[in-house]
């Protein structure tokens, strides 16, 4: 049995897993500025059981050379070599991964990527996101950045819209939920949160397809770039707008049209593992390291 993380900057998500699957152990606020708190949060619920190992998704990039980790959202862990520092206190071998890939290696292994040799998890929620499955293993790359798609100055956006990242045209500050906004609002002049934006699309209003267009027009152009150099056959898709199928029925169409392989075939569809990838994935990493 290990105990598995899913960690973000708001709840801590935990559940003890087996071969024979997962079982929730509930969540708690992430306390995000106390690093002995962090960890004291996250000895809580090792108590009392008998376990093999942690394996923990987080919304940071760990550097496969060092394990030491950047999350922007959770202050007091940046930097840290997380995987060590949990070990030390849990006094039990720790797994640290990317929430990213640990979303693609649940889509490979249990969810829409099954069967595929080469699969390409992607998240469109607040920003964007991914993670590369091969042969179902998990590619990390140099510094852990293997599968950032969302990062890099590749969007010729018709406003400057600089990322957290410190660069100008990433996909993630372009064509997530919050570059959605911005579109519409440089767009049209008004300022409306994406669900409405996705909804007033659906119901046909000429204002949000205007902006669903530009979109696509942005975002559809990177990620076919990524399928065409990674091979993938399959891109599973989570986060909030993966949650309007239409919209991925439209991302689909203009990714298919504009890679090498020619299919018949959907290429971008919905995420099977819902409603908890991280913890999925994380399982999946830990069993394989640890049991």
């Amino acid at each position: 049995m290990i105990l598995c993380f899913d960690i973000g900057g708001s709840r801590i998500r935990a559940a003890v897993a087996t071969r024979d699957g997962l079982t929730p152990l509930g969540d708690c606020p992430t306390p995000v500025a106390d690093f002995d708190a962090f960890l004291a949060a996250l000895s809580g619920f090792a108590k009392g059981l008998a376990l093999r190992g942690v394996a923990i998704s987080i919304a940071g990039v760990v550097a496969p050379e060092t394990g030491r980790i950047k999350v922007a959202n959770i202050p007091c862990a940046d930097g840290r070599v997380l995987a060590d520092e949990i070990a030390a206190a849990l006094r039990l071998p720790v797994l640290v991964l990317n929430d990213a890939d640990c979303f693609a290696l649940a889509e490979a292994r249990q969810g829409a990527g099954r069967g595929h040799r080469t699969v390409f998890g992607v998240i469109l929620g607040t920003g964007v996101g991914g993670g590369l499955v091969i042969d179902g293993r998990l590619v990390q790359g140099a510094g852990g950045y293997a599968g950032e798609w969302g990062h890099g100055p590749v969007v010729a956006a018709p406003w400057d819209l600089p990322c957290g990242c410190g660069l100008r045209g990433c996909v993630d500050a372009v064509c997530g939920a919050r570059g959605l906004e911005k579109l519409h609002a440089g767009l049209h002049g008004t300022v409306l949160p994406s669900t409405a934006i996705l909804s007033d699309w659906q119901l046909g209003q000429a204002q949000a397809g205007q902006t669903i267009g530009l979109w696509l027009d942005l975002i559809a152009p990177p990620l076919a770039l990524v399928v065409n150099v990674v091979g993938a056959s399959v891109v599973p898709v989570g986060g909030g707008l993966s949650n309007v199928p239409e919209l991925l029925v439209a991302l689909d169409r203009r990714v298919r049209a504009a890679i090498l392989r020619q299919s018949d075939i959907p290429l971008i569809v919905p995420a099977l593992c819902r409603p908890e990838p991280g913890l999925i994935g994380a399982a999946e990493a830990g069993l394989e390291a640890f049991v």
